[in-house]
C-alpha cells in the first residue's frame, strides 16, 4: 500500500472513530459556541416578547414545539422536572412554531396541560430562523452571555448536563 493510500485510510479510520464519539445532537441547529441572536416574537395575546430580555441576561432554555408534536409531548415531563429543579436560575421558554396550529389551538392545549414556563408564538418564524430550528422538539440551551452550550432534538434528550453547563459559565 502506498503512503498516500495508507494515510487516506488512517484519516478515514480516525474520522470514523472520532465521529462515533459524537452524538447526533452535535450537528443540529446552531453550533455550540455561537452567540444567539435575540429576536422579538409574540406572547399568546399578540404582545411583543423580546427574547433579548432573557438572552444575555441569564441562562435560557428554548424548546421549539407544536401541539401536534409527539416528541414535544414526551419531552415535556422532563422539561417540567428540569424547570422545577432549575427554574429559579434558568429561563425556560416554549416557542410555539406557527405551522399547522393557531394561538387558539395552543391556548386550548395549555388549558388541558399547562406549562410552568413562558410560552411564545413564533408567528413569522423569526426565532425559528435565528436559532436554526430544524424541527419541533428542538432544544437550545444558552449560558448567561447568550452562547449556545447545548442543542438537541427528540423526546429522549438529557437536558441536565446542558443546563448545568450553562449555569457553570
Amino acid at each position: 500500500m502506498c503512503t498516500t493510500t495508507r494515510m487516506t485510510v488512517l484519516l478515514a479510520m480516525a474520522w470514523t472513530v472520532g465521529a462515533a464519539t459524537l452524538t447526533a445532537q452535535d450537528h443540529i441547529g446552531l453550533a455550540r459556541g455561537t452567540v444567539a441572536e435575540a429576536v422579538v416574537v409574540e406572547d399568546l395575546d399578540g404582545e411583543p416578547f423580546d427574547l433579548g430580555d432573557l438572552v444575555g441576561q441569564r441562562p435560557v432554555l428554548l424548546q421549539f414545539w407544536a401541539t401536534w408534536c409527539p416528541d414535544c409531548e414526551r419531552l415535556f415531563p422532563h422539561m417540567k422536572a428540569m424547570h422545577a429543579a432549575y427554574g429559579d436560575d434558568v429561563a425556560f421558554v416554549a416557542v410555539a412554531v406557527a405551522v399547522n396550529q393557531s394561538k387558539r389551538r395552543i391556548r386550548r392545549h395549555l388549558e388541558r396541560d399547562p406549562l410552568p414556563f413562558h410560552v411564545v408564538w413564533d408567528t413569522r418564524g423569526r426565532a425559528t430562523r435565528a436559532f436554526m430550528a430544524p424541527t419541533t422538539s428542538y432544544v437550545v440551551i444558552l449560558d448567561a452571555s447568550g452562547t449556545v452550550v447545548y442543542t438537541g432534538v427528540g423526546s429522549e434528550q438529557d437536558l441536565k448536563p446542558g443546563i448545568e453547563a450553562a449555569l457553570s459559565r
